[in-house]
């Protein structure tokens, strides 16, 4: 209850900055929760482990095979995709730019899912410390009129009511930014590590695809 009471009474000290600030955080935290679900749960490393499964099968031109066990693997497997596209490439006798081509745009797709909304952590971190510092700015500026403008009497009151919206409210951005800011480093450095794993693991499945298939004027030629 007195963690309440504190936050209550810094939220009345700090005025409409102190909202502003904590509608930055809302934003912020349901940010880091959506990645964290994403890049943690839905996604997982691997994917190039799991490409060498199917060196065998495509060595072997068992691409109807590669093709059913890439379908079967769960979705956090998002290597599974790029499998299918270029599977199914070779099954339609595609060459090895078409081969690379269809799995060169789901590979893009998978990717961008790995970058989205994580730029707004520092984003939001950074609008969280300028608004603490513009409420700083007006606590100020509030306290110094008051000084010149009012009697010695009420002088006192006025001046730490400005020096306490300056105070609260820079400590409560700085409170709202140091995480938002951390995630962000914690996240983009886990969506940098899936996105390598996830074009290695690709990579792997192109070659094996592409040396194994001849392409579609030499198929035609021989015709």
């Amino acid at each position: 209850m007195e963690l309440f009471s504190l936050i209550s009474t810094a939220f009345q000290h700090g005025g409409i900055w102190m909202w502003a600030i904590f509608m930055a955080q809302i934003v912020s935290l349901a940010i880091i929760a959506e990645r964290i679900f994403a890049l943690y749960v839905m996604r997982q490393p691997g994917q190039k482990k799991i490409a060498s499964e199917f060196e065998q099968e495509i060595r072997k031109g068992q691409i109807d095979k590669v093709l059913s066990k890439a379908q079967k693997l769960g979705s956090t497997n998002s290597i599974s995709k790029v499998i299918e596209a270029g599977a199914q490439a070779a099954i339609d006798m595609g060459g090895r730019e078409e081969i690379q081509a269809k799995m060169d745009e789901v590979l893009l797709h998978e990717n961008s899912k790995l970058e989205r909304r994580t730029g707004f952590l520092a984003m939001l971190g950074n609008v969280g410390t300028l608004l603490g510092l513009l409420g700083t700015i007006v606590g100020m500026i509030r306290a110094f009129a008051a000084v010149s403008s009012v009697s010695a009497a009420e002088k006192a009151t006025l001046l730490s009511q400005g020096i306490s919206l300056a105070m609260h409210t820079t400590a409560y951005g700085l409170v709202m930014a140091i995480p938002a800011i951390v995630m962000y480093a914690i996240l983009q450095n886990r969506a940098q590590r899936l996105s390598d794993d996830l074009n290695q693991g690709s990579l792997k499945i192109f070659n094996w695809l592409s040396y194994n298939f001849e392409t579609v004027p030499q198929k035609r030629s021989r015709a």
